[in-house]
């Protein structure tokens, strides 16, 4: 007998097929929609989630009175490196860069540099290796170190004019691209140096291959994340004075820019990708508050704002004194982003509340979902009478995190999982099971698409499965 696997449309047993299962649709939403509008109106109910725990804390110093870390990331083999400084720019500072294990013990160590004008930026992990950049002798620089052992495998700076530095690193087709900054007016300073925005490529071994100026757009480029057409950089405006956003082509061509921010400084050093391209941006800003607060958007692919939140003193103190400075953000799978922050005030104000007082700074975490509402926040901090800020973040393979804490070392955070575990239930992906999924899976009936039961075709029972895993 010929089965047949389309249908002519024009048939009067297509039609009753159709009409079928349209009143077998109909019966069993009315049987499931009394749960599903209880469902419903309980997840609206529902505030802001709780925080995640702290799992352990530790931290690693260098040879200097202080070592100050600007970024973290999470390696292959399950443990994290952070890079930064140890000691002072322009009295001591040498390139530091620590490794750990996934339990964050010590795996290794090292220092770069001579003289006091050396500093690391950030890291990226290849193959054979981890490359980090930054500043050495006012220079940009960037080196390979074995992943085993931190030995060097080969080490380059260039002489881009005055005091550079690389801030970031991307993979191309033909080595690498380095953003950063040039003839800095500020070379002292750890995070914005009133420099000229530029772009380095290199080869697989740190050659310049060329660079362009980028500075029409950013005085200080600090991020930059691949696309599937060319990359994305973000950074700082003339004075930092906007957030600065450039679409570039893989020739170094700019292909869009975008500013945002309101009427006062607005200071990014954060910049992360979703994976649907959406941009995510971070920093902190003076445009209408009080203070500093922090400072968070999403753009979409093309740069168009979806939307931006400002969000800060989390502990209630006078908010005239307290800073809440940005500098890390990570995209999450499910469409919203994490920061990273310090909170504080830098004042002879001090105000206590229940043993805490806002002169002893914390680490400031705030979890956005897709639409840019607060999912949860927390503050993190050390003993009593011990500055935490926290300086970058990434995210972890079980769900979590790990934070890079500055407390005068390189502290390592690494807070429990938050985020939902991968479920055959969530079919648009973003990281939940709710009326989204649903709908992909009302949408899907009679066909194998949804089918979560097995038995080769969607219908109430995979509607049972999928409320299951709503109310899980």
């Amino acid at each position: 007998r010929h089965t047949r696997s389309l249908c002519d449309w024009s048939s009067d047993v297509c039609s009753s097929d159709l009409l079928r299962v349209k009143n077998d649709m109909i019966s069993n939403l009315l049987q499931v929609l009394p749960v599903l509008l209880v469902l419903l109106c309980s997840s609206l109910a529902v505030g802001q989630e709780t925080p995640p725990q702290v799992e352990w804390f530790t931290d690693h110093g260098g040879s200097q009175e202080e070592s100050h870390a600007h970024y973290v990331m999470t390696c292959e083999d399950g443990g994290y490196l952070q890079i930064g400084e140890t000691g002072y720019v322009g009295a001591s500072a040498k390139m530091f860069v620590v490794k750990t294990d996934a339990a964050g013990n010590l795996d290794w160590k090292r220092e770069f540099g001579s003289g006091n004008k050396n500093m690391g930026n950030s890291a990226l992990e290849v193959e054979d290796g981890y490359l980090v950049c930054g500043m050495l002798s006012r220079n940009s620089a960037i080196l390979k170190l074995n992943k085993s052992t931190g030995a060097t495998i080969f080490q380059r700076t260039h002489d881009l004019g005055g005091a550079d530095a690389f801030e970031h690193l991307a993979s191309t087709d033909n080595g690498l691209l380095a953003v950063g900054y040039r003839n800095a007016e500020d070379p002292n300073n750890t995070f914005f140096v009133y420099g000229q925005g530029h772009i380095s490529f290199l080869d697989a071994n740190g050659n310049l291959l060329g660079s362009n100026s980028v500075n029409q757009h950013l005085s200080q480029a600090y991020r930059v994340e691949p696309t599937g057409d060319g990359y994305i950089i973000a950074g700082g405006t003339e004075d930092a004075l906007q957030y600065g956003v450039i679409k570039i082509n893989a020739s170094g061509n700019v292909l869009w820019s975008r500013t945002f921010g309101g009427n006062n400084e607005d200071h990014c050093f954060g910049m992360d990708l979703g994976a649907d391209g959406s941009i995510f941006l971070a920093g902190h800003t003076l445009s209408g508050t009080a203070n500093w607060d922090t400072y968070t958007m999403k753009l979409s692919g093309s740069g168009t704002q979806l939307w931006q939140r400002t969000q800060g003193n989390p502990r209630g103190f006078n908010p005239s004194y307290i800073h809440d400075e940005t500098w890390g953000v990570r995209a999450t799978a499910d469409g919203g982003c994490i920061i990273a922050a310090g909170t504080g005030d830098e004042y002879s104000y001090s105000d206590c509340n229940a043993g805490v007082c806002s002169d002893q700074w914390e680490a400031y975490v705030v979890k956005f979902d897709g639409n840019g509402s607060v999912d949860w926040e927390e503050t993190y901090s050390g003993p009593p009478g011990n500055d935490w800020a926290a300086e970058d973040i990434d995210l972890t393979s079980d769900g979590g995190a790990i934070v890079a804490v500055d407390n005068g070392e390189f502290g390592f955070l690494k807070l429990d999982s938050f985020l939902v575990a991968s479920n055959p239930a969530d079919f648009n992906g973003d990281g939940r099971v709710d009326a989204a999924d649903l709908g992909f899976l009302i949408s899907a009936w009679g066909t194998p698409v949804g089918d979560l039961d097995g038995d080769g075709t969607t219908s109430s029972s995979d509607i049972g499965l999928l409320i299951a895993a709503w109310t899980a």
